[in-house]
């Protein structure tokens, strides 16, 4: 199996603050490597645009630093990084003011190609920088441009944010990058769904007992902890992150595989969630690692707030309202400081009707098992017989994917989530891309379940460094005679 690389279109990327810490860690080593693996075209351009008092020469210095620390675990050639540098540009602006935008405007007038803008700075910039692109003559038809998360903090932040982009770009032009829907397992559960006449029938109520998502992470609050702490795990990950993954597990087959074909179902499973009830949901706090305090302190101390009652865990159990899924209940989970980094999709199957073996053999279930990270596979669990003498006593064996094992890793080149979408954008797809009625749908759902714990003045569980969260967490499943999957990467 050997990947396929297709060029793309002639194209500018301006990169709005392109001296940042996204800009250095992820766009543009991905960029790189789309030019290394010779889908970037020769001519095409990269334009950063900050307020760093840089020129052109000093950009390309920072961005060869910046390739040689996040380009990834192979050696660079030092010749195809010398043509990438050639293709740099550097314009030092001002998102609030006049400074830098004549340049810029100059830079990219009357080129035929492909122009695209990402918006790599906080939100409160997206309104001020989309109305300069305008006022200089560059919002026009053939402009693209991708926005950051966080979409708002709540649904009315989000409709301002999404009226304040559409009063300069049509929806079409807006690419709102959401990145872990550009990793090859996300995408890879499409084809698995919709690609496999097995699963579909399957794929309902009547047969799955239950569905789990969980995103895992063993790092605190690190850098993040005046940003995290007004946002918590619940807007920094449930209404986007495990949203997505839960409309792609959840969603009707799209009547064909276009932008708004997906999207359109997506958002019908995101209007069908039930509200939450408190029960149903457990919020928690990670504490200090036992005698390492220092090295790892609890969360309040990270976010140098000891009265915070923002959580860095949550978990709760939703239910969608259509006839493929009434009933069957999906529960959810991201927090930090947790035992393992992973996140994985599990699909836990009913039990088969009528047993027709003893009860010594045992009960078992088919289990399919989706892992995005670290070791991105998918995993389907098979009930049969123990070898050996002695009756019949049933086990469950998995049938394995492993992409590093069943894809020659020297044939298929892996890539980045970032790099995948950026090159999306310049071919105007937007199937990875949420749209605009997508993302207040998501805060519709999302707003009364934080409103209704702080009405409650709750305050969230202490949880201990490296393990799998509140107990009340295993609590709320245990009481529906379920649990967590426990995973072990």
């Amino acid at each position: 199996m050997v990947s396929r690389v297709i060029p793309v279109d002639l194209f500018d990327l301006v990169i709005f603050g392109g001296t940042g810490d996204l800009a250095q860690r992820k766009i543009l080593p991905g960029l790189f490597r789309r030019f290394c693996s010779g889908q970037m075209p020769s001519d095409a351009r990269v334009i950063g645009a900050a307020r760093s008092d840089l020129d052109t020469q000093g950009y390309r210095d920072m961005v060869r630093d910046a390739v040689a620390e996040f380009g990834g675990d192979g050696p660079v050639d030092p010749d195809q990084l010398n043509a990438f540098l050639g293709q740099l540009e550097y314009v030092a602006i001002d998102a609030l003011g006049e400074q830098g935008w004549p340049e810029l405007q100059a830079l990219m007038a009357g080129k035929d190609r492909v122009e695209a803008y990402y918006f790599s700075v906080a939100p409160s910039l997206f309104g001020d920088i989309a109305e300069r692109l305008q006022k200089w003559g560059m919002a026009d038809e053939k402009a693209r441009i991708v926005v950051e998360k966080p979409f708002g903090r709540d649904l009315e932040t989000a409709r301002a944010l999404n009226k304040t982009l559409a009063t300069y770009f049509n929806e079409d032009q807006i690419y709102r990058i959401d990145h872990y829907l550009g990793k090859e397992t996300v995408q890879n559960l499409m084809a698995v769904r919709f690609g496999n006449m097995l699963f579909e029938p399957l794929w309902n109520s009547q047969y799955v007992d239950h569905i789990q998502i969980t995103v895992a992470e063993t790092v605190g609050v690190g850098g993040r902890g005046e940003y995290y702490d007004k946002a918590g795990a619940m807007r920094d990950m449930v209404q986007n992150h495990l949203m997505q993954l839960l409309c792609l597990i959840a969603m009707e087959p799209p009547a064909r595989f276009s932008p708004d074909a997906v999207r359109d179902e997506k958002l019908k499973v995101i209007r069908a969630l039930d509200p939450v009830a408190p029960y149903h949901i457990v919020r928690g706090q990670y504490q200090a690692e036992p005698c390492n305090e220092a090295e790892n302190p609890g969360y309040r101390t990270g976010v140098d707030n000891p009265r915070s009652r923002t959580e860095s865990f949550i978990a709760l159990r939703a239910e969608i309202s259509n006839w493929r899924w009434a009933g069957t209940p999906f529960y959810l989970r991201t927090g930090k400081r947790m035992a393992q980094r992973y996140s994985e999709i599990t699909v836990v199957f009913k039990d088969t009707p009528h047993s027709i073996f003893e009860e010594d053999a045992g009960r078992h279930r088919n289990v399919l098992s989706i892992r995005l990270q670290p070791d991105e596979g998918i995993t389907l669990g098979v009930t049969i017989k123990e070898p050996g003498p002695g009756g019949m006593r049933l086990i469950d064996v998995p049938l394995d994917m492993s992409y590093a094992e069943a894809i020659n890793p020297e044939d298929v080149e892996h890539v980045d989530a970032y790099e995948r979408l950026i090159m999306d954008v310049i071919r105007g797809n937007q199937t990875l891309f949420m749209r605009g009625d997508e993302v207040e749908a998501a805060w519709a759902w999302t707003d009364p379940i934080i409103q209704g714990w702080e009405a409650r003045n709750e305050v969230p569980k202490p949880y201990d460094h490296g393990t799998t969260g509140p107990t009340d967490s295993a609590e709320m499943l245990r009481r529906e005679g379920r649990a967590w999957r426990e995973v072990s990467v």
